[in-house]
């Protein structure tokens, strides 16, 4: 379980094998690597993954075809900024909210518009995914917990502080970029409880 603070953001700097078999990935970093085991788990752009190796300034996860199909890890290149948080911690503060590090599907950066010292960005997830979104819930952007804006048609917007943008890739990021959504659980939960209830009254 994470909480979608981001920790800080790490840069590749090795990547094994292809999309079409498990691949691994190295990470520089620093502040994650503090107190981290082999076998703990780390968010890399929001996607839960277990640590395999360790150095004293990076560490290496194994990445699966089924984390490839359904995340934008697998168009990581050498270099790349990668937005990186430790698994909660029991007694932890919580700062964000509920995330499993489990990403439901790919997004794109459709408009990115700058309001004072912040930018609202507007990303078109998949139509699957848009019946969990709603105007000022919680979503999870490549492993950043952000309260949804504004719903469109097809879209969502969500605002950027001049300190979040500093803080994480999306700040970075141009009008066409992929990103990793993780949508609340607690919608999903609320989906199935109405699918046995419909059952059931059947």
């Amino acid at each position: 379980m994470f909480t979608g603070i981001v920790e800080e953001m790490g840069t590749v700097a090795h990547i094994v094998g292809d999309q079409d078999q498990a691949n691994q990935l190295t990470v520089n970093c620093h502040t994650v690597l503090e107190g981290t085991r082999t076998g703990d788990s780390i968010a890399v752009n929001g996607t839960c993954l277990t640590v395999t190796a360790l150095t004293n300034h990076s560490f290496t996860v194994g990445l699966s075809p089924e984390t490839l199909r359904r995340t934008n890890l697998g168009l990581l290149k050498v270099g790349d900024p990668v937005n990186l948080e430790r698994a909660l911690a029991f007694g932890g503060r919580m700062g964000g909210h509920y995330v499993q590090g489990h990403v439901d599907g790919i997004g794109e950066i459709v408009a990115i518009v700058p309001e004072g010292d912040s930018k609202r960005v507007t990303i078109r997830p998949s139509a699957r995914l848009l019946p969990y979104i709603v105007e000022k819930g919680y979503i999870a952007v490549d492993g950043v917990s952000l309260t949804v804006a504004e719903m469109g048609r097809d879209t969502f917007t969500v605002a950027l502080v001049a300190y979040t943008q500093s803080a994480v890739i999306m700040g970075h990021q141009q009008v066409g970029a992929l990103v990793n959504i993780e949508v609340d659980i607690i919608a999903k939960y609320v989906e199935r409880l109405v699918e046995a209830y419909r059952r059931e009254a059947h």
